[in-house]
């Protein structure tokens, strides 16, 4: 019977540590609507002192394109993003919950220099 206890015990933890798991990965698409080529996007979380790599990689976004991140592995849902575009214009959005929040990126989103 002690056997069946520790068992079913163990197999509680696995689906917690699994449920748990996959609460630790988010998405988020965004949407170029600004009439240039984004050549970068950074996405790092919140509490983050620097921006992460650009994950575009060799990839751009065109010019209504959307784009999908996939964020594996953060504790929480809420990002910093930066997306540069082809005239090294830089569009910054802080705090977004991405959980519940996909970005459209127009020129109205343009930092201010």
């Amino acid at each position: 019977m002690k056997k069946f206890f520790l068992a079913l015990a163990a197999i509680s933890l696995l689906s917690l540590a699994a449920s748990a798991q996959a609460q630790n990965n988010y998405y988020v698409d965004v949407t170029n609507n600004t009439g240039f080529t984004v050549y970068y996007l950074y996405v790092s979380p919140a509490d983050a002192q620097s921006w992460e790599e650009d994950v575009l990689g060799d990839d751009v976004i065109m010019n209504g394109e959307t784009y999908r991140v996939t964020l594996s592995g953060y504790n929480s849902s809420i990002f910093d993003i930066r997306l540069v575009d082809e005239d090294d214009d830089t569009y910054t959005f802080m705090g977004v919950n991405v959980a519940t929040q996909d970005l459209n990126v127009s020129l109205a989103d343009l930092d201010a220099n």
